[in-house]
């Protein structure tokens, strides 16, 4: 008998593990993934040109949507007895401040996404019982010759901050837009500091919604001993680029973790419950195999999607080494955010020397400086329409 026939009949029956590992691995990554996952976006089975400009279109409406009630919301509330005139009266050295950086956008204005912010700020600073979660500052950057309206808006709810009129005609001077946005940053936390003087403080920009519970894990983070230790910590990553196949070391340990911890279950599974008779056993080459089976799976399903498991619970929330981009949310612990400022007044930033750059290379090179990054999402990113960069006619999820 010939030696392909041979080896057919030896391997390829349904009592071999080999057959059993060749028919499971395509039924799960040809048939099952695909058909679950083609339209979850950030899943490498996610069909692009069937679902991404409708899911676009879609997540654009809704946040107009978003941006109309809030416009309407606080348009009542500074028609009536101001609800929530409270957040102006700022107290002194309070555990954690919040700054909200804003500016005018010229385009994208009827999204109103500062205004979105703020009533989502609004509705959670109440969580945390008889004192409030935090003292809120809007911080208005804009120095060009329109108002920011949606922060003229706010001025009878929250206290907003601005420069001086000759400040902002210094501002004025001809520099590029990445040393704008820096001096910006550094300007709303300086002048923050200046006025309240807090353990902790926040930074967000004005597209960054925060999450129904980002005060309840703030706390916790600020609990945890790591958090005297280190420069800032991050509370957004782009989901896009969370994924285990990257050069970030620890996604590498936790990708491979998951592997072995997910095999090691279903073996030990096994001789209790198999319905459809598989051979496997607890062997190396088994659990090797398995290993490599869901950390493939996981990796084509999408990170992002299994980080959500974790918000069942604040202590769930993992915090590891910082990643490069982006600042749309930063918590500062202690001192730390006067340090980052110093840090950024020390560099000019331009295309590719971002402050997100400068914030995450101090952070390496300097003795004692540590940066983290929290996962998942604290807040959600709801600018489509940039207030410092170009813009597509119609932005895209991707």
């Amino acid at each position: 008998m010939p030696r392909w026939k041979v080896f057919f009949t030896q391997h390829l029956r349904w009592s071999s593990t080999i057959t059993q590992a060749l028919v499971l691995s395509v039924i799960t990554f040809c048939v099952i993934l695909p058909l679950c996952c083609h339209r979850l976006l950030y899943s490498y089975f996610f069909i692009r040109s069937m679902y991404l400009d409708s899911m676009s279109e879609q997540v654009l409406h809704k946040s107009l949507d978003r941006g109309q009630d809030a416009l309407h919301y606080w348009q009542k509330t500074s028609s009536a007895v101001p609800v929530s005139s409270r957040f102006s009266d700022i107290g002194q050295h309070p555990e954690l401040l919040v700054i909200v950086v804003t500016a005018r956008r010229n385009e994208g204005r009827d999204f109103h996404y500062l205004l979105q912010v703020m009533q989502r700020l609004s509705g959670i600073l109440g969580g945390c019982g008889e004192q409030r979660c935090a003292e809120v500052l809007v911080c208005d950057v804009e120095s060009g010759p329109q108002e920011n309206q949606d922060a003229k808006l706010l001025e009878t709810h929250f206290k907003v901050i601005r420069r001086s009129p000759q400040e902002q005609q210094r501002n004025r001077e001809q520099i590029n837009t990445f040393e704008r946005e820096k001096r910006d940053y550094v300007f709303c936390i300086r002048k923050g500091w200046e006025l309240v003087q807090p353990k902790n403080m926040i930074v967000l920009e004005d597209d960054a919604l925060p999450r129904q519970d980002f005060f309840t894990v703030i706390k916790d983070l600020l609990s945890r001993r790591f958090a005297l230790q280190t420069l800032y910590i991050k509370l957004y990553h782009p989901e896009r680029l969370q994924r285990y196949w990257n050069p970030e070391p620890y996604r590498i340990l936790e990708w491979v973790g998951l592997g072995l911890v997910a095999a090691t279950a279903l073996l030990l599974t096994f001789p209790y419950w198999n319905p459809f008779s598989f051979s496997f056993t607890l062997s190396s080459s088994h659990l090797l195999f398995f290993t490599l089976y869901f950390m493939a799976a996981a990796e084509l399903l999408g990170r992002h999607y299994l980080l959500e498991v974790r918000r069942l619970s604040p202590q769930l929330y993992t915090v590891s080494p910082a990643t490069e981009c982006c600042t749309p949310a930063m918590l500062f612990p202690g001192n730390a955010s006067l340090r980052a400022a110093e840090y950024l007044d020390g560099s000019f930033c331009v295309k590719g020397n971002a402050k997100d750059m400068v914030l995450y290379q101090m952070a390496r090179t300097i003795p004692g400086e540590k940066s983290h990054s929290v996962e998942p999402n604290l807040i959600t990113h709801i600018g489509a329409y940039s207030s410092v960069r170009a813009n597509p006619s119609r932005p895209k999820l991707l």
